[in-house]
């Protein structure tokens, strides 16, 4: 049973508008909510088989506060995606392919969340919010390529502030 886990990057910085949003690092706060959810990732025995993790700089420093030593794929695509972008991103992970975690941004995560999980994800803590470094793990039958709507149980939601 294919495991995909979508986590939305950490709060980022407003601090200096000349940057371009793609350029944006994280807040204090942020760099805070990565080491918590790194430790609830390393405390929960994740090993995802696969990260993709988009190129922003917000993305890649949440993945680097993380604390792990995953490899991962750093995606332009990813940057920018709607949520039927990251699904047929997804539907292109191979059989051998266990656990995909999938580092990104709003609104294409919460859409893909509830668009995998239907309602049970609606009506989970998910609720149409999902927070800065909040964590959706996704459970589903089959193989990625034949991932779609309504076709994941939502497992966990977990948000940073539960982690505190």
């Amino acid at each position: 049973m294919p495991v995909l886990f979508l986590l939305r990057h950490a709060k980022s910085s407003w601090d200096d508008p000349s940057l371009s949003d793609r350029d944006r690092p994280l807040a204090p706060r942020g760099i805070r909510a990565a080491d918590l959810m790194g430790e609830h990732l390393r405390a929960s025995g994740v090993e995802p088989t696969v990260v993709l993790c988009s190129p922003a700089v917000r993305a890649r420093v949440t993945l680097a506060g993380l604390g792990v030593d995953w490899d991962a794929q750093f995606e332009p695509e990813l940057y920018g995606a709607s949520e039927g972008g990251l699904l047929a991103r997804l539907r292109r992970l191979g059989t051998e392919v266990e656990s995909a975690l999938v580092i990104g941004h709003n609104p294409a995560l919460e859409e893909l969340t509830l668009m995998l999980g239907g309602e049970g994800a609606a009506l989970g803590k998910v609720q149409k919010k999902f927070p800065t470094c909040a964590l959706a793990t996704l459970a589903f039958d089959g193989d990625w390529s034949s991932l779609r709507p309504h076709a994941a149980r939502l497992t966990s939601f977990v948000r940073p502030k539960d982690l505190v």
